[in-house]
């Protein structure tokens, strides 16, 4: 079954180029609800405003797993690169797990079968029938779009509680869909739609935590959902920071064996 879910390119102290007002100003009502006669483009530029950048990241996160049939608990200390390396050991009492994510490949070992993985993107998404990189996961964690609204056609959906954006369809395999707060303009959930599987992918940004006058992530809940089963990973963030310099540390262990696509 192939799996198309990042089709569309988006995608420490730190310089955060937060230009809130630097575009067409948008009013918010008093009722908080969306305005109905506004453009697009203005909405957009909006948005697009929001969106966190970041040099150097670095984060300690909790995080339950939920397959309907197991519910587990550990911990990942995540670092970014800003579009150079994502970094993750996974814990539970010891690290158990470490993964590393580049712009050109996406190295994984575990500790419990002694197993890696180290291809090329261009090779996983080959494997997956997708077209992911490196910025999109860095945009999830973030809570930033996937998709580039510069390059990239939407229509406006009617909702009485947010601003929601859904991808005009196209060749893809995906149908991506947006909604964002009327009054913060922060992003809320970004959800998926996999045609010719059925499945969903949905990532909801439940609360948020004000960092150096930037509002970051701190739940997010991704959930796939087919007509079967459902997956989900709740992650709360428990420390942020933004180091000046970051180390990114890893080793395929010798003696590990390599899984093969």
């Amino acid at each position: 079954m192939k799996i198309n879910f990042f089709t569309n390119k988006t995608l420490g102290l730190i310089i955060f180029f937060f230009l809130i007002n630097s575009c067409k100003s948008v009013k918010v009502l008093p009722d908080n609800s969306p305005i109905k006669d506004i453009s697009i483009k203005t909405l957009t530029k909006k948005f697009d405003n929001r969106n966190i950048s970041i040099k150097n990241f670095r984060a300690r996160i909790k995080v339950n797993y939920n397959n309907q049939k197991r519910n587990q608990s550990l911990f990942l200390n995540l670092r970014i690169k800003n579009k150079e390396a994502i970094w993750i050991s996974a814990n539970m009492l010891v690290p158990i797990a470490k993964a590393l994510i580049t712009s050109n490949e996406i190295s994984f070992y575990e500790k419990f079968q002694k197993t890696f993985i180290n291809e090329e993107i261009d090779v996983i998404n080959k494997y997956l029938g997708s077209d992911f990189n490196i910025l999109d996961i860095q945009n999830i964690f973030l809570g930033n779009p996937i998709s580039d609204f510069k390059k990239v056609k939407f229509k406006r959906i009617s909702n009485p509680n947010y601003y929601v954006l859904s991808q005009v369809k196209d060749e893809n395999y995906f149908q991506p869909t947006y909604f964002f707060d009327p009054t913060t303009f922060l992003l809320k959930e970004q959800r998926f739609f996999i045609r010719n599987s059925g499945q969903q992918l949905t990532i909801t940004y439940r609360k948020h935590q004000l960092i150096y006058g930037i509002k970051y992530p701190k739940q997010i809940e991704i959930s796939l959902l087919n007509k079967e089963s459902k997956l989900s990973l709740s992650l709360e963030f428990i420390k942020i920071d933004f180091p000046k310099d970051l180390g990114i540390p890893f080793k395929i262990p010798e003696g590990y064996k390599k899984i093969n696509l």
